[in-house]
């Protein structure tokens, strides 16, 4: 796979992480008439899933960038493109707003939590997932490390915060959010099947990037991805956080 799309990466992130979103999703007391939003919501997994969970509802799939999605797949499914950081949808006009590895990535990324939460009914529930990258150095292989300081560089460049996941729990609890619950799931890579294919694809995406701008060299970035060769390579990438909680009812 030399030439990976967008789309590839979409796709590969569904398959590898949606188990552990539905799993989430399937423990909330979703209702057939309930109203939900989607926030980034990429090639539409979870959105066309809680199209057919909420068959009486409605689904708003927003994302900045919609041509992965398919507006004829699900018909109660409102594909909107649109900024989230920009963007104001009514208060109270959902049951349930979702989102997942987009936010951390967003330099208005609190205030669209604290938007999201007056977006929310009253008993509604807002779910997050998001990413603590591990700091630069944790790696036992030089490479990685000079990768992870060229990643974090540009993601301070751009005002993301690719270790906001560590805070997403406290900030839901903050907004007054209730029964907040959260779970944590190590990411390795070096062990095979989908993480492996997820990592290359974000290496050569990203590091393409990283390359360009300076921030990284073509042979720190080859090194990386001989690295997902190698049989004796394992390593953890990042955490995987996931936070929800219940608006209190009225």
């Amino acid at each position: 796979m030399d030439e990976l799309t967008e789309r590839d990466r979409l796709l590969l992130l569904e398959q590898t992480k949606d188990s552990d979103t539905i799993r989430v999703l399937e423990s909330l007391p979703v209702a057939e008439s309930w109203r939900c939003l989607e926030i980034g919501a990429g090639a539409g997994s979870i959105a066309y899933w809680l199209g057919e969970r909420c068959s009486k509802g409605r689904v708003v799939a927003a994302d900045i960038d919609t041509r992965n999605l398919d507006p004829h797949r699900s018909p109660n499914v409102d594909i909107q493109e649109v900024d989230i950081a920009t963007h104001r949808f009514a208060p109270s006009s959902f049951d349930l707003i979702h989102a997942r590895a987009v936010l951390c990535h967003l330099p208005a990324r609190d205030e669209v939590l604290a938007h999201a939460f007056e977006w929310l009914a009253p008993g509604g529930w807002l779910f997050v997932e998001d990413v603590y990258t591990l700091p630069v150095g944790s790696s036992p292989y030089a490479a990685m490390n000079r990768y992870a300081a060229a990643a974090q560089n540009a993601a301070q460049i751009r005002g993301a915060d690719m270790q906001w996941g560590s805070r997403v729990p406290g900030i839901l609890a903050t907004l007054g959010l209730g029964h907040v619950t959260a779970e944590s799931k190590l990411r390795l890579v070096g062990t095979g099947g989908l993480p492996d294919d997820l990592w290359r694809i974000n290496l050569k995406q990203a590091g393409r990037h990283l390359v360009n701008g300076g921030l990284l060299t073509q042979d720190d970035l080859d090194e990386c991805l001989a690295l997902l060769d190698n049989p004796g390579f394992v390593d953890i990438r990042y955490i995987g956080i996931a936070a929800w909680g219940q608006k209190p009812p009225a």
